[in-house]
C-alpha cells in the first residue's frame, strides 16, 4: 500500500514539470525554513490627488498612486506591515502571490480588515517569481489608489537583458467610485454618450443596422457594449504621459507591465521591432515576437525591448473601446512610434453578432437561484451559429487571410484541438463520478461536440490578424479570434497524470446592463454556495461566457492551466480574460487549504455580484471569529439610491429609488398646472431579471383645479421588461380597478433621448358605483417627450401630456 502511494506521489511530480517544488507544496506560516527576511511598511492615507485636471480626495500607499514597488528575491521570507491611516478600514490583497490562507488579504473571508487606525502584519516565504501586484480588497477601494506592483527576482537569471522597468497601467474616474456604481445602477447611457461610444438609432440606420438593432432590442440588449465607464484619464505609473531618458540605445529593458486598473483593458504596442513576449502572470513563457497584445485587467505581462539607436522607444496603451490611451518612452531623440491600434466598431459588431445568431439576455438573477441549471442555460444562450454557417465563415477568412502554408498550419491546429477533445473526452471516462460536481455525462458530452467546432474559430496568432480586423463581412468572426492565449506556451509540460481524479465544473458568465448584476450562473455571489473543491485533485473549470462584456477571472492562492492549442504546454496563469461568447477551460492541482476568493476582475462586476468562494472545506480559522463571511457578502448586495427631478412649465416629477439585488423601494409624484397631483409609493420584490411583484399605495386627487378631493387606494401588481425593452405594469387597486402601462426611451441621436408612456385604467364599478346607465369607465392617460443630455447630472426635457399639454424644462439626475 506505501509502494502503491509513493508510485501515485511520482506519478503527481511528474505531472506537475511546469511547477517547482516549493510550489507544489501547501503553504504554511511562519519562517520554518529560516529564510532570509525582507521587510517593508506600507501605509494607506486619505490624500487629494490630481491625475485628470482635477483635485479630488483619493487613497495613497506611501503618498502615491500608484503604491511603491515591492522587490523581493526568490527565496526570501517577507515582511510587510500594512498602516491603515485612513477613516474607513481597507486590507491589502497580494494578488498572483502563493501564501498562507490567512495572509491572503480577503477581509471577513481569510484576514481581518485593516480597521482605522490599526496595522495589520502580514507574512509569508517567496516561494515564486515574477511580476505581481497588490490591491485593496474592501469594497472599491482599489479605484481610489490602493495598488501598487511587487517584482520577485529568481535564484537564477535565465533571461539576458540590460535592464528592467516596472509599468503599472491604471484608469482614473475624478467621481466618488460609490457615485460611479450607482450611477451605473440606474442604468443610463451617460457615460458611453460622454466617451463618444454611444450607438444612437441615426447612426444605426445610417449604416444600414436597424436589422441588427432590433434583434438586439428583442434579446433587451440596447447595443454591443464594450466598456462601462467613462474615464478622464487613462495612466502609466500614474501618468498619461511619462519619460525614462536613462536608457541607452541598444540597451534590452525587461519591461514588466501590470494592468492595475478597476475595469479597464488595453490594447498594447511598441515602437521598433517587436518586442519579445517573456513571461505572462509571472510565469515564463516560450519566449515570441508580439507587438500587438491586449492585456486585461489584472494581467502581467513581460517584454523585452531594445532601445532604438535613433530614437526613444514609445510604448502605447489604448483602451479597450478606443476611449483614450496613454504613453510611455524609453530613451532619447526623436520618437520611434508604436502603430496605431484600430478603434472598434461597436455597430459593426451589432451586425456580425446578428448575423452570427447569438442568442443573449441569459438571466443575471434566477427564479430559483439554488436550483441547478447550469446545461439548461448554456444550451438556451449563447453562440447559436450552425456549423454549415461557422465552416463557412472559417473558410471565407482562410481564403483572405492566409497563404497556402498558414492554410496548412490551421488543418494542423484543428487536428491538434480534435486531438485534444478526444484526449479530454477520454480523461473525463477515466474519472471517478463520484467525485465530479453536477457532473451530466450526456449534457457534458453534447457540451464537448459543440466546442469542438467553436474551438476551430482560433486562428494563428501570427498570421493575418491586422487584415483579419478589418475584413468585411468577417468582422465578428475577427474580432473573437483575436482574444486567444494561443500565442502563450510554457516552456515546461503543465499537465497532469491521468490517474490524478478530476472534478468538472461549468461556469456560465451572466449579467444584466439595465440594473448592473453580474453574476455566475444567474446567481450573484450574495445568493450561492460555495464551490467546493477537494486536495489532491484537479479541478476544471469552464468559463462560458454569456455576455457582451469580457470578464477577467482571478482565482486566489493558485495558479491554473488555460487549455489552449499547445496542449500539455498550456501556460499557467493566475488570471484569464474570458471574451464575448466565448468559452475558455481552465484546471488547477488543489494543494492548499481554506477558503479562497474566486471573481472577475472588474471591480465593479465583482462589487455587483461576479464571485464565488472555491472551498476545501476544512475549519475557519478560529482568528476570523468576530469577522463573518456575511459582511463580504453584503458588499455585493448593497443598496443604491438615486432619484430624478423634472421640472417643467406644465409639470413637475420626482422619482426616487432605493434598491439592492432582489428588492427596490420607489417613490414617484407628479404634480400639474392644473392641480392634478398623484404620489405612489411601492415596494418590488425581483423574482427574475425582468419580472418583479410589487405592491404599495397611491394618492391622487380626483378632480383637476381642486386639492380638496384626494383618494388613497392600495395598489399590488407585476412589472416585467419585455423584448424590445418595453417596461409593462400590470396591477389591480384596492377598488379593482385593472390598469396596464406601456413605456419605453430610445436613443435617437448622441445625447438626445425620446420616451414615451401610455396607461390605460378601467373601472367596471365592482367597488364604487358607476353614474346611473354606466357599466363601464375608463381613463387614458399619455405622455411623449425629448431629452437632451446637457452633462451627467443636467438634461433640457419637453414633452406632451395628454393632461396637463405641452411644456419644457430641466432635468436634473442625483
Amino acid at each position: 500500500m506505501i509502494l502503491k502511494n509513493y508510485f501515485l506521489i511520482l506519478l503527481i511530480f511528474l505531472g506537475f514539470s511546469g511547477y517547482s517544488q516549493e510550489e507544489l507544496e501547501a503553504s504554511v506560516e511562519g519562517n520554518v525554513d529560516d529564510l532570509p527576511v525582507r521587510e517593508y511598511t506600507l501605509t494607506l492615507r486619505e490624500e487629494q490627488v490630481n491625475k485628470a485636471g482635477k483635485p479630488v480626495m483619493g487613497m495613497t500607499v506611501n503618498g502615491q498612486i500608484p503604491g511603491p514597488t515591492l522587490d523581493f528575491n526568490e527565496g526570501e521570507y517577507a515582511i510587510i506591515y500594512v498602516k491603515n491611516e485612513m477613516s474607513v478600514e481597507s486590507s491589502i490583497h497580494w494578488h498572483g502571490m502563493l501564501l498562507p490562507n490567512f495572509y491572503d488579504g480577503v477581509p471577513y473571508l481569510s484576514t481581518p480588515p485593516i480597521e482605522p487606525g490599526k496595522t495589520l502584519k502580514y507574512e509569508f516565504a517567496i516561494k515564486q517569481n515574477g511580476t505581481y501586484w497588490y490591491h485593496s480588497h474592501t469594497m472599491l477601494q482599489e479605484q481610489s489608489g490602493v495598488f501598487g506592483p511587487i517584482v520577485i527576482q529568481p535564484k537564477e537569471k535565465t533571461l539576458e537583458y540590460d535592464k528592467e522597468q516596472v509599468l503599472v497601467l491604471s484608469d482614473w474616474t475624478n467621481e466618488k467610485p460609490r457615485d460611479v456604481m450607482r450611477f451605473l445602477k440606474r442604468g443610463t447611457e451617460w457615460y458611453n454618450i460622454r466617451k463618444g461610444t454611444a450607438t444612437p438609432l441615426n447612426q444605426v440606420i445610417a449604416r444600414g443596422a436597424l436589422g441588427a438593432q432590433f434583434d438586439f432590442w428583442r434579446q433587451r440588449m440596447e447595443s454591443a457594449d464594450i466598456a462601462d465607464i467613462y474615464y478622464p484619464a487613462f495612466l502609466i505609473n500614474g501618468e498619461d504621459k511619462i519619460e525614462y531618458p536613462d536608457f541607452k540605445p541598444g540597451e534590452k529593458v525587461r519591461m514588466r507591465i501590470i494592468d492595475g486598473s478597476a475595469s479597464t483593458s488595453f490594447w498594447m504596442a511598441f515602437g521598433g521591432p517587436d518586442p519579445l513576449l517573456v513571461s505572462a502572470d509571472g510565469k515564463d513563457v516560450v519566449p515570441v515576437k508580439k507587438n500587438k497584445i491586449f492585456i486585461a485587467v489584472a494581467e502581467t505581462y513581460d517584454f523585452i525591448v531594445t532601445i532604438p539607436e535613433n530614437g526613444k522607444l514609445e510604448f502605447k496603451i489604448m483602451a479597450q473601446d478606443g476611449s483614450g490611451t496613454a504613453t510611455a518612452y524609453l530613451g532619447q531623440g526623436p520618437i520611434v512610434a508604436a502603430p496605431d491600434v484600430t478603434k472598434p466598431d461597436k455597430i459593426g459588431m451589432m451586425q456580425q453578432m446578428a448575423k452570427m445568431k447569438m442568442k443573449m439576455g441569459a438571466p443575471a438573477l434566477k427564479f430559483r437561484p439554488g436550483k441547478d441549471e447550469r446545461y439548461e442555460m448554456k444550451e438556451k444562450w449563447g453562440m447559436q451559429m450552425d456549423n454549415n454557417l461557422q465552416m463557412e465563415g472559417m473558410k471565407e477568412m482562410d481564403m483572405m487571410n492566409m497563404d497556402k502554408s498558414n492554410m496548412k498550419n490551421m488543418e494542423m491546429k484543428k487536428d491538434k484541438m480534435d486531438g485534444m477533445q478526444m484526449d479530454m473526452k477520454k480523461d473525463s471516462m477515466q474519472m471517478d463520478r463520484s467525485n465530479m460536481v453536477g457532473m451530466d455525462t450526456e449534457k457534458d458530452s453534447k457540451m464537448n461536440e459543440a466546442s469542438e467546432m467553436e474551438d476551430m474559430n482560433k486562428t494563428n496568432p501570427t498570421a493575418g490578424r491586422e487584415v483579419m480586423d478589418e475584413a468585411d463581412g468577417m468582422q465578428g468572426m475577427a474580432m473573437f479570434s483575436q482574444y486567444n492565449y494561443d500565442y502563450l506556451k510554457s516552456p515546461e509540460k503543465t499537465s497532469y497524470d491521468p490517474d490524478v481524479p478530476v472534478t468538472e465544473i461549468l461556469l456560465n458568465l451572466t449579467g444584466n446592463m439595465q440594473r448592473y448584476i453580474w453574476s455566475m450562473n444567474g446567481v450573484p455571489l450574495s445568493e450561492a454556495d460555495k464551490i467546493k473543491i477537494k486536495g489532491d485533485e484537479v479541478t476544471r473549470i469552464t468559463f462560458n461566457n454569456l455576455t457582451m462584456m469580457h470578464h477577467p477571472m482571478h482565482l486566489h492562492g493558485h495558479f491554473f492551466r488555460v487549455i489552449n492549442e499547445n496542449g500539455e504546454y498550456s501556460p499557467l496563469k493566475h488570471t484569464v480574460n474570458v471574451p464575448p461568447m466565448q468559452k475558455v477551460t481552465i484546471e488547477f492541482y488543489g494543494n492548499e487549504y481554506g477558503d479562497w476568493f474566486f471573481h472577475c476582475h472588474i471591480l465593479y462586476h465583482l462589487v455587483s455580484g461576479m464571485a464565488r468562494i472555491v472551498s476545501y472545506d476544512t475549519p475557519r480559522d478560529p482568528r476570523l471569529e468576530e469577522y463573518p463571511v456575511s459582511k463580504l457578502l453584503d458588499e455585493t448586495d448593497q443598496y443604491y439610491s438615486y432619484g430624478m427631478i423634472d421640472a417643467a412649465s406644465h409639470m413637475t416629477t420626482l422619482n426616487l429609488i432605493s434598491s439592492n439585488i432582489r428588492n427596490q423601494f420607489s417613490f414617484r409624484g407628479e404634480y400639474g398646472w392644473n392641480k392634478n397631483m398623484e404620489v405612489e409609493a411601492a415596494y418590488d420584490r425581483y423574482l427574475y431579471d425582468y419580472l418583479t411583484v410589487f405592491g404599495g399605495i397611491n394618492v391622487e386627487n380626483g378632480m383637476e383645479d381642486s386639492l380638496d378631493e384626494i383618494t388613497t387606494t392600495a395598489i399590488a401588481g407585476v412589472r416585467y421588461l419585455t423584448p424590445y425593452l418595453f417596461t409593462l405594469d400590470v396591477r389591480m387597486d384596492s377598488k379593482l380597478r385593472p390598469q396596464i402601462s406601456l413605456s419605453r426611451a430610445i436613443s435617437i441621436f448622441p445625447r438626445t433621448i425620446l420616451f414615451g408612456v401610455y396607461e390605460y385604467q378601467a373601472d367596471f364599478g365592482w367597488v364604487d358605483e358607476l353614474p346611473q346607465g354606466d357599466n363601464f369607465k375608463k381613463e387614458v392617460t399619455w405622455s411623449t417627450g425629448i431629452e437632451y443630455f446637457l452633462s451627467k447630472n443636467f438634461s433640457l426635457m419637453g414633452s406632451y401630456d395628454n393632461r396637463f399639454g405641452a411644456g419644457g424644462g430641466l432635468s436634473l439626475r442625483f
